[in-house]
């Protein structure tokens, strides 16, 4: 004979706990599922032998064929991009990037209190990035990781935060080998637009394997030495020279972030424009 549950003082405890994580996990169960449907899309369309809508409608049919070759792979991001959120909260982010009609995600999340959310898969291509370059890539989405720090621009990036954001780069930089040079930052790759992440420890990261940075003890610059160019081989896009300029000293300079370079700043250019040469 089956004996009638006993509830004690700690399992009526427990029941409402039990329910809160429940409804916790089931919170973005309708974003979820919108996201393994388009996953499954993009996997239907990857199958499909020969591909759909890929044969050139110009030319006879009888000059196009199919031939699958074993020689394929998927997406190996090669750039890490760091933002801020310019939001209030986790939470917040989180409820944009499920927001269609925002049109905008990144890959990981990371918040205040160093919990790190995942919202695209590594091989999928996330829209963090918009418009911009660095060096001759003009599709950072495309070839990059992009990583939002839960921060509203006006604050310290928490301590909890930042360790695990090298936790994340450590493994990220050994997963696809990504160089050292590659972590930068958005407003790096879109100088016009972009000032984030701003006031940003790039030095600690650097440190770290995370990015590049300059010596301590800096060598005057030669007579002739081109700041354009320097900043050109670094990866920055100088269409725009002063905001090119701007962008530089968001990463590399901070205490003064004018659109002019200073004797002080083209010692800490030539520095990096030989680093990166």
């Amino acid at each position: 004979m089956i004996q009638p549950h006993k509830f004690t003082r700690s399992s009526l405890l427990i029941f409402p706990m039990f329910l809160l994580a429940a409804c916790s996990s089931n919170k973005y169960a309708a974003t979820n599922k919108i996201y393994k449907n388009q996953a499954n899309s993009f996997a239907e369309m990857v199958k499909a032998a020969p591909p759909a809508n890929q044969t050139v409608a110009t030319l006879e049919p009888s000059l196009q064929s199919w031939v699958g070759s074993v020689n394929f792979g998927i997406r190996r991001p090669n750039f890490v991009i760091i933002h801020h959120t310019a939001q209030d909260s986790l939470d917040q982010t989180v409820k944009t990037f499920i927001n269609k009609k925002a049109g905008v995600s990144a890959h990981y999340v990371i918040g205040r209190d160093g919990k790190v959310v995942q919202m695209v898969n590594d091989y999928l291509r996330a829209n963090h990035a918009g418009v911009g370059k660095w060096g001759n890539d003009s599709d950072l989405n495309s070839s990059s990781i992009g990583i939002e720090l839960d921060n509203n621009g006006k604050e310290p990036f928490a301590d909890a935060q930042l360790r695990s954001l090298v936790e994340l780069l450590a493994a990220l930089k050994k997963r696809y080998n990504i160089p050292a040079a590659n972590f930068i930052g958005h407003s790096d790759i879109a100088p016009r637009r972009k000032i984030d992440p701003l006031n940003f420890p790039w030095k600690v990261l650097a440190k770290k394997g995370f990015g590049l940075w300059y010596d301590d003890v800096l060598e005057m610059p030669p007579v002739d030495f081109n700041a354009e160019l320097a900043l050109r081989v670094i990866g920055y896009d100088v269409s725009n020279l002063a905001s090119a300029t701007v962008a530089f000293k968001i990463h590399f300079v901070q205490t003064d972030i004018s659109p002019v370079l200073t004797p002080t700043d083209k010692l800490i250019l030539y520095n990096l424009y030989t680093k990166y040469l």
